[in-house]
């Protein structure tokens, strides 16, 4: 491989030899190199490729300015749980979690405190996530001598939501968190009291969603035509009907695109069993 750009000592911006650009973390790597040089592999300790959209040098940059010792923390971090993530997002990941990691280590040696408002929207809504997150911040604590808070986890948790969309940033999954806290308000709204999203029922709805987005964001919403089975849940959930309209109402106007009318069926299906959960814990 060669080096087309050195970062500093340890981090270095490269072309494989399929002529993709990749950053490459060493200690010693970058060490009176020149671009040009080829790399030195027996220093090569970590191969990022930007699998994202994110461009190399901007990615190369903010490796850079991590300490390889809090990279290290996050792949030992990372690695606990890294059946659970999706394909190929495990160096986007890594590079976001060590960065944060980095600097909730730095705040946490300046006293700086820090505040967590989306922490019952993720324990309710990415509770999977946030028990992942909770064992890797554990692990994180058991290696350094002034331990982060716990609440950290839930920026990790987000930080794993994040890799279901294979985006190189939160703010797709800020707005995803903020649309599903809507529409929950707006079932409870419509039933009159609120839903409890603890529920196996809340559960599935919740994973459905989140299915949802990928595909608007995808632009392969659901669109088979079933009209007839539209029709047949139409009239046998006509409560849930309407709810899922209100919703399907806030998500157009939320997210600037109209929402299939198969999509509006999965939504009454999902609605329908969220009150029938209710009906029969209150029975």
């Amino acid at each position: 491989m060669e080096i087309l750009r050195v970062f500093n000592n340890n981090v270095v911006l490269a072309r494989d030899p399929g002529g993709q650009d990749v950053v490459l973390t060493g200690r010693g790597l970058g060490f009176q190199a020149r671009p040009g040089d080829i790399v030195d592999q027996s220093r090569v300790a970590r191969v990022f490729v930007p699998s994202d959209g994110r461009d190399p040098d901007t990615m190369g940059a903010l490796i850079a300015d991590i300490p390889p010792e809090h990279i290290t923390l996050a792949d030992e971090a990372l690695s606990l749980v890294r059946d659970e993530l999706p394909k190929d997002s495990y160096a986007s990941v890594l590079v976001a979690l060590a960065d944060h990691l980095s600097f909730a280590i730095k705040r946490q040696r300046q006293g700086i405190a820090m505040e967590f408002p989306l922490r019952a929207e993720v324990s309710h809504l990415y509770a999977r996530e946030l028990g992942l997150a909770q064992r890797m911040i554990d692990h994180v604590n058991s290696r350094l001598a002034d331990p982060v808070p716990a609440d950290e986890a839930i920026a990790v948790a987000l930080h794993l939501v994040n890799a279901g969309f294979l985006t190189g940033d939160l703010s797709f999954t800020y707005r995803m968190t903020g649309i599903l806290r809507q529409v929950f308000e707006v079932i409870g709204s419509f039933f009159g009291q609120p839903f409890d999203t603890d529920t196996v029922s809340a559960a599935r709805f919740i994973t459905h969603l989140r299915y949802f987005f990928v595909r608007l964001q995808n632009d392969r919403q659901l669109a088979e035509g079933q009209l007839v089975l539209h029709k047949a849940i139409r009239e046998a959930y006509p409560q849930a009907y309407q709810c899922a309209l209100r919703i399907q109402a806030v998500l157009e106007l939320r997210l600037g695109q109209p929402i299939s009318t198969d999509e509006v069926t999965y939504l009454t299906m999902h609605v329908a069993r969220l009150a029938a959960d209710r009906e029969a814990a209150s029975a």
